[in-house]
């Protein structure tokens, strides 16, 4: 289904505006929507059939004429839709822009947000997880901005474990953790996510075939 024009979104936002009071109307310089209302800030609506940056680069710059500025997207479809909009949604609060959805086929306009100052809220988990991921990494073993595989902090103790496994053999997790230095020796090999450890009797652990391989192709890249 084609998204409607831009012309199909303003009798339900000039519909909805003046059901709040406000004297509307269309392409008043360089605003879609100006909407006047005595004793209150003036307020302009940008219309566009979906979110781009050249919406919001438009929507920022309305700022300068007033704090109440809108942007109205016609109404998302799907549950993707949804998680599009959701996120959209949050970028316009930070930038203090009002969000409107508009349902062209019966003409209901729907405020997601107001404009308002965006004050973040910090996650003290999220902080603290980057923080120790940080500390804990060896060296800055990824290239910047990689959608390849990055070398996390995990990964390198995964490593150590078992490169420490292809020169020793099977040995228990106690054992590994004191040789290598890697505290949770035990819990990466039982957890095995990479692949790369066997169980071979209780709490004794040596390397799968995939591990040995690992180490091989290291090795070797090493080498060259």
């Amino acid at each position: 289904m084609s998204k409607p024009a831009e012309t199909a979104l303003y009798p339900p936002v000039k519909t909805w505006l003046e059901a709040l009071g406000y004297t509307v109307k269309a392409e008043v310089g360089a605003a879609d929507v100006l909407a006047i209302r005595d004793g209150a800030e003036p307020v302009v609506v940008e219309l566009k059939t979906g979110f781009s940056l050249t919406l919001l680069q438009q929507a920022v710059a309305r700022q300068a004429i007033t704090d109440c500025v809108y942007v109205a997207v016609p109404r998302w479809r799907g549950r993707a839709g949804w998680r599009a909009f959701k996120g959209n949604l949050g970028l316009c609060r930070r930038l203090g822009l009002g969000v409107l959805s508009v349902r062209t086929e019966d003409g209901f306009v729907q405020l997601h947000c107001d404009p308002a100052p965006f004050v973040p809220r910090r996650s003290a988990r999220r902080r603290a997880a980057l923080l120790g991921e940080f500390a804990a990494r060896e060296g800055d073993p990824n290239a910047g901005g990689t959608r390849g595989q990055v070398m996390t902090a995990y990964r390198q103790d995964a490593l150590r474990c078992a490169a420490h496994l292809a020169a020793h053999g099977p040995l228990q997790g106690a054992a590994v953790a004191r040789a290598t230095g890697v505290g949770r020796a035990t819990r990466i090999m039982a957890d095995n996510h990479h692949g790369w450890f066997a169980r071979v009797a209780r709490g004794v652990y040596a390397l799968s075939d995939a591990g040995r391989a690992e180490i091989t192709d290291r090795t070797a890249d090493a080498r060259s």
